[in-house]
């Protein structure tokens, strides 16, 4: 088996909604992002391809590549599992927590989960999805962007 750990942050910026775990989220703000800016599939691809061994997000899809501007991150994650699957790898569970003030996503905690366990090809109960405040401190406390961190298992597949 292998862990890996995964990190993703994005600023705000104009916008009616967020996207987060693969769900839309309204929001009185967007992100500033080359692709879709989910930072929770951002952090999960990243713990994944850092446990295969396989690098970072950035290697796979360069934000200074026009192929992946505006991209659906369901879609990028995917070929992230595919990749691993490629390598030798399956995930077991990923564990996701969300830093930021706004937007709350307590009432879209059970669809991320849904939605990310159909792309990880796992049951949702391997899917665990959190959500906390900086306490008001740093530029997620100012409510300037958010973050997210994430951890997968993977074994041999």
């Amino acid at each position: 088996m292998r862990v890996g750990q995964g990190f993703d942050a994005h600023r705000f910026g104009d916008g009616d909604h967020v996207m987060l775990g693969g769900v839309r989220v309204p929001h009185d703000r967007g992100v500033v992002a080359h692709s879709d800016g989910d930072v929770i599939l951002h952090a999960v691809a990243d713990a994944l391809l850092g446990a295969a061994g396989l690098g970072d997000i950035g290697h796979f899809f360069p934000d200074d590549d026009a192929q992946w501007a505006g991209a659906d991150s369901g879609d990028l994650l995917a070929r992230v599992v595919r990749a691993v699957a490629d390598s030798g790898w399956k995930p077991m569970n990923v564990d996701c927590t969300l830093v930021a003030e706004r937007p709350r996503v307590a009432t879209h905690v059970a669809a991320m989960r849904e939605r990310m366990a159909g792309l990880l090809e796992l049951g949702v109960d391997a899917v665990s999805v959190k959500a906390t405040t900086a306490e008001r401190m740093g530029f997620i406390g100012r409510e300037e962007g958010l973050a997210a961190f994430a951890t997968a298992l993977l074994s041999r597949a």
